[in-house]
């Protein structure tokens, strides 16, 4: 809701919640006028909200890539990792948990590798090649 006019280029919005905290004046630029949507026109607004269907019976979780890695209390080693079905929650797994570990892991520590050593590693096996 617009509080006031700053000019020809500026409002005052009346703000609420999060935002409350935030500057509010705003260029007019940025303004769009309100349209209520049309229950005639629209009749199946908001009737059915979306939902996410669960996995089937048969169906298992796939592992798609590994995010994180931390170390527990117990001196174990947990990955953060995230699933192909998007129903799927990340979520952290031991390494033995992991289904296709060793590629998955060996990609993400490649990521997390500096550039220079990445670098390096290439040249060293270029250089060390036999003629």
């Amino acid at each position: 809701m617009i509080k006031a006019l700053h000019g020809p280029r500026a409002v005052q919005l009346a703000l609420t919640g999060e935002l409350m905290n935030k500057h509010p004046s705003f260029p007019v630029s940025w303004m769009k006028h309100y349209r209520s949507s049309d229950k005639q026109l629209f009749p199946l607004t908001n009737k059915h909200p979306l939902g996410i269907p669960p996995l089937e019976e048969g169906e298992e979780k796939k592992i798609v890539k590994v995010l994180k890695e931390k170390w527990t209390r117990n001196k174990k080693r947990e990955y953060f990792v995230r699933y192909r079905n998007p129903t799927q929650v990340d979520e952290w797994q031991l390494e033995k948990d992991i289904k296709n570990s060793d590629k998955l892991l060996r990609r993400f520590r490649h990521a997390r590798k500096p550039k220079e050593l990445k670098n390096q590693a290439l040249l060293t096996f270029k250089t060390n090649k036999v003629y």
